[in-house]
Formats: structure tokens, C-alpha cells, sequence
């Protein structure tokens, strides 16, 4: 009876010490996880020639005082946009206008240099005479052009579709391989944002104007996706 007692003693103690650690709970640990799920990268592009071309037109002038200079230099630039608009430049909008002291080999004030550019817009077909017209008119400072597209963020949200295609066809691919079958999104996030780049180019050179070459560019879209996994 004594034994019978002890040992009925030591269950109620060990009872007791398993309440005060804690022992695993069965029930829990038989729950379900969560749902398991696969993230991939989905990259899209879209090529297409540009339609706009951004060009920057100056003049500079020297005279022996800063006023004189400033004179000129406003002359050669009425012009410029007089010439510009001809030719049927758009947005155009001054850039910077300066006057600064010419120096000759001595370090003396040798006279004024006056500067003033302007930054015009014009279709990729318009870009050669705008430069033409500009540089007969008196520009002696040209630079550009920059080409885009006047339809670029159509252009990106078609890049995206094609994003999430792409990341959709890299996840199943991987699910598969993994013997699964996937589930719905559970989350998307758009990366950085478009970027557009010359993809190939495109003769349509005029002999008698400055040869401008637009090529292609492409605007591409990177986009992160979660799917769940079945």
C-alpha cells in the first residue's frame, strides 16, 4: 500500500511540474500552417519608335561692354525663335540667359560675352529643318536631340500587362516543377518605373537637312508578385 501510495505521489508531482513548464500543446501543433505561397519577378517591354524630339538652341555674342552684348545677343535671339517657330518648333521656353567678362592672355577685361538658350519641342520628322532653320538664323550653340514618346505611359501600362504576364508564366513553371498548382495573388508591387533605351534603328534620312536617325526604344516594367500554392 505504501509503494501504491508513492507512486500515485509522484504522478500528482509530475502533473504538477508539467503545469508549471508547459508542456507542448498537441491540439496546436496539429493546426494547419499557413498557406504556402511563391514570389517571382515579372519583367515587360514594349518597343516603339519616338515621335517627339527635345532640342536645346543658344546664341552667344561679344561686344566691348556687358550692355552691348546683351543688346546683340537679345537681336540673334528674336531671330532663333522666330526661325524656331517657322519650322514649327513647340514648348519652346528659355533655359538661361548670362553675361560674363572675356578675359585675353594678360587676365584683362578684353570685352562681354552674352548667352542665351532655349529649349524647343518638335516631331521627330521636324527635327532636322528645326535645326536647320535654327543654325541659318544665327544659333551657334545646338544640342540634342532628345527623343520620346508623346504616348510614353500608354506605353509603360502596356509594358506592365506584359510584367504580370510574365511573372505569372515564371510562377507556374516553378509550381509545377515543385508537383503543385497555382493559387490566386496574394500581393504585387510595381518596381522602379519605366525606362526607355534605343532598341534598333531607323533609316529616314533627308540628304539636304542634319540627318536625325530615331531608331526604336523600349519601356520596360518590373514588377514583384506573390501567388499562394495549392
Amino acid at each position: 500500500m505504501k509503494r501504491l501510495l508513492l507512486v500515485v505521489a509522484a504522478l500528482f508531482t509530475l502533473v504538477a511540474l508539467a503545469g508549471a513548464v508547459g508542456l507542448p500543446d498537441l491540439a496546436g501543433a496539429q493546426d494547419a500552417p499557413e498557406g504556402d505561397s511563391i514570389t517571382v519577378t515579372g519583367i515587360g517591354s514594349i518597343e516603339a519608335v519616338p515621335n517627339e524630339a527635345q532640342m536645346s538652341f543658344g546664341v552667344e555674342t561679344r561686344a566691348p561692354t556687358a550692355k552691348a552684348a546683351v543688346a546683340a545677343n537679345a537681336d540673334a535671339m528674336r531671330r532663333i525663335l522666330n526661325a524656331l517657330r517657322q519650322a514649327r518648333g513647340r514648348e519652346i521656353v528659355t533655359q538661361w540667359v548670362s553675361v560674363y567678362p572675356v578675359t585675353n592672355d594678360t587676365g584683362a577685361v578684353d570685352g562681354y560675352a552674352a548667352s542665351n538658350s532655349v529649349s524647343a519641342t518638335s516631331d521627330v520628322d521636324d527635327a532636322a529643318a528645326l535645326i536647320d532653320a535654327a543654325a541659318e538664323a544665327g544659333a551657334n550653340q545646338i544640342s540634342g536631340p532628345g527623343l520620346s514618346s508623346s504616348n510614353a505611359e500608354a506605353l509603360y501600362r502596356q509594358a506592365l500587362g506584359k510584367a504580370v504576364a510574365e511573372a505569372r508564366a515564371r510562377a507556374e513553371v516553378l509550381a509545377k516543377a515543385a508537383g503543385r498548382s497555382l493559387g490566386g495573388i496574394t500581393s504585387i508591387s510595381e518596381g522602379a518605373g519605366a525606362t526607355s533605351y534605343p532598341y534598333a534603328e531607323r533609316a529616314a534620312l533627308d540628304a539636304a537637312s542634319t540627318p536625325i536617325v530615331p531608331g526604336e526604344q523600349e519601356t520596360s516594367a518590373t514588377i514583384v508578385v506573390t501567388f499562394s500554392l495549392r
